[in-house]
């Protein structure tokens, strides 16, 4: 008997799964960009994470991104500093966690990254 585990480094989530879409908007971001301090001190958490995976532990950065109906969209950078997996079965593991923000990208670098880094066709800016 195996087991599977799978490394990562991005935590990709949508924002039913708890990405702060009302406090990261493009739009607002573009105009007058957001910074680390904004975010400084606050807590954030992510659910329902399908499969069970390990993401870098704090104090190593994870890549943070939007998945915005399928695209990707980079915001920075963050640290995770609680998992937890639930779940018995490949079909019911989840994962869920803590994270706090610590980098933001600037709004030219977010889609120069987003465009070159997303998987082929996920790109957020993809013409």
């Amino acid at each position: 008997m195996g087991s599977y585990v799978e490394l990562n480094d991005t935590l990709q989530i949508t924002t039913e799964q708890g990405f702060p879409a009302d406090e990261l908007i493009l739009e607002k971001h573009r105009e007058n960009p957001y910074t680390a301090k904004d975010f400084e001190g606050k807590v954030y958490e992510f659910h329902d994470k399908p499969r069970i995976r390990d993401f870098h532990h704090a104090p190593n950065r994870n890549y943070f991104v939007h998945n915005i109906d399928g695209k990707w969209l980079y915001w920075g950078e963050i640290i995770i500093f609680e998992q937890t997996k639930m779940g018995e079965t490949e079909e019911t593991q989840t994962m869920s966690g803590k994270f706090r923000i610590i980098k933001i990208y600037d709004p030219e670098y977010q889609e120069l990254k987003t465009r070159n880094e997303s998987p082929p066709g996920k790109s957020y800016f993809q013409d």
